[in-house]
């Protein structure tokens, strides 16, 4: 991997990093505002596709998911399963943050996996037993590196990985989740 070269370029209160490396570009943004004004509102959108079937589209960065039940739960298994989906969320998040997190720190990696997976009693989301959680009661991600990082570097790389993983500091901080109707 070659030495990595910063370039800062200032575009009104947002500082573009680029980071140049022997395998790309990475982008980060720094922005120069008081806390509070740096939350950046994320949306998705979800449309009905008729009155067919239980499923739905979701709108992604850049396809449209039809979503629908788990097979368990009585869905055909040719949508995406919402819990699926969380786990690839988290999956991906993680992966995504560790390879920036190596490349910022000139961290080998040549290559991996990331495995996401998770306990779910299928009683609970379907009503049948009041007692059974809904939703996953435990999830566990697991990384197959590829790596010529040092025993003092993989410490590091993790730590700073978990530190900053939008997913998974989601869903372990329990933010505000307030249900409206227009």
């Amino acid at each position: 991997m070659t030495m990595a070269t910063l370039r800062r370029v200032e575009l009104w209160a947002v500082h573009t990093v680029t980071l140049h490396t022997g395998v790309g570009s990475f982008f980060f943004l720094m922005i120069r505002r008081p806390p509070r004004s740096t939350l950046f509102p994320y949306t998705t959108l979800f449309r009905s596709l008729g009155e067919e079937g239980v499923t739905c589209s979701v709108e992604t960065g850049g396809a449209l998911v039809e979503a629908g039940l788990h097979p368990a739960t009585g869905g055909d298994g040719l949508s995406a399963c919402s819990g699926d989906m969380l786990l690839q969320a988290l999956a991906a998040c993680a992966g995504v943050t560790l390879r920036a997190v190596a490349t910022a720190l000139d961290i080998p990696v040549a290559g991996g996996s990331v495995h996401a997976e998770g306990d779910l009693d299928f009683r609970g989301t379907l009503g049948v037993d009041r007692d059974a959680a809904v939703g996953f009661t435990d999830i566990r991600l697991r990384f197959d590196l590829d790596s010529a990082a040092s025993k003092e570097q993989l410490p590091t790389l993790f730590q700073l990985t978990e530190r900053y993983r939008v997913v998974y500091q989601t869903l372990t901080r329990s933010p505000a989740f307030p249900l409206t109707n227009p």
